[in-house]
């Protein structure tokens, strides 16, 4: 028989009020390869599926993501994009390997519809990856689309300003990324089963 607080424990759960420390590493049963050997090392192995990711950056952030989009794009599912701050420019990312008619737009009239909207293309299963910029996110919030990534087994992939570096957040990977003179300059701030710390500058995607 259940005792009181074990109900209590996973009543919160459910509510997203609570986070399991092993839920990363379960969740992370596979990665897909950045397309960049120093960077999937750094990473642990690559993006990892059916979990959260944080890019932190001004603006260049995207481009460190064309390789696994493309890659992604040939999977029979959606590169679903939630309330992106630019309409995608289909060209460019057909020149750069997308399958772009693999490319879902979705608007949400405000904060909450974009989040309740990412949450549902994340948990439905029909989505590869789920690019989302919101403006503010709770607790709470990130640990229900970090639920439905795992159900989803899908790259969730959250746009946030450096700003949000000395925030907590459920992501189990965090990146924070600045243009460089040579490419792109890649911090690990948190990795899946493991400590970040680790920086990088990539030549080739700036």
């Amino acid at each position: 028989m259940r005792t009181e607080a074990e109900k209590d424990i996973d009543r919160l759960l459910r509510q997203g009020l609570l986070w399991r420390g092993d839920a990363p590493a379960r969740a992370r049963e596979s990665v897909v390869s950045s397309g960049f050997a120093q960077l999937d090392e750094a990473m642990g192995g690559g993006w990892p599926r059916g979990s959260l990711t944080e890019i932190l950056s001004a603006g260049p952030g995207l481009s460190l993501l064309l390789p696994v989009l493309a890659k992604l794009s040939r999977e029979a599912r959606w590169l679903a994009w939630v309330n992106a701050p630019w309409l995608p420019y289909a060209p460019a990312l057909s020149a750069r390997g997308l399958d772009v008619s693999r490319v879902l737009l979705i608007r949400g009239r405000d904060e909450a519809q974009a989040l309740w909207a990412a949450e549902q293309a994340l948990r439905s299963g029909n989505c590869a990856a789920v690019m989302l910029w919101p403006q503010r996110i709770d607790t709470a919030r990130a640990r229900r689309l970090q639920l439905a990534a795992e159900e989803g087994d899908c790259l969730g992939l959250l746009f946030r300003p450096p700003g949000a570096a000395a925030q907590s957040s459920m992501a189990a990977l965090r990146l924070e990324v600045k243009p460089h003179e040579a490419g792109l300059e890649v911090k690990v701030l948190k990795r899946p089963a493991g400590w970040g710390g680790g920086r990088l500058v990539l030549p080739c995607c700036g």
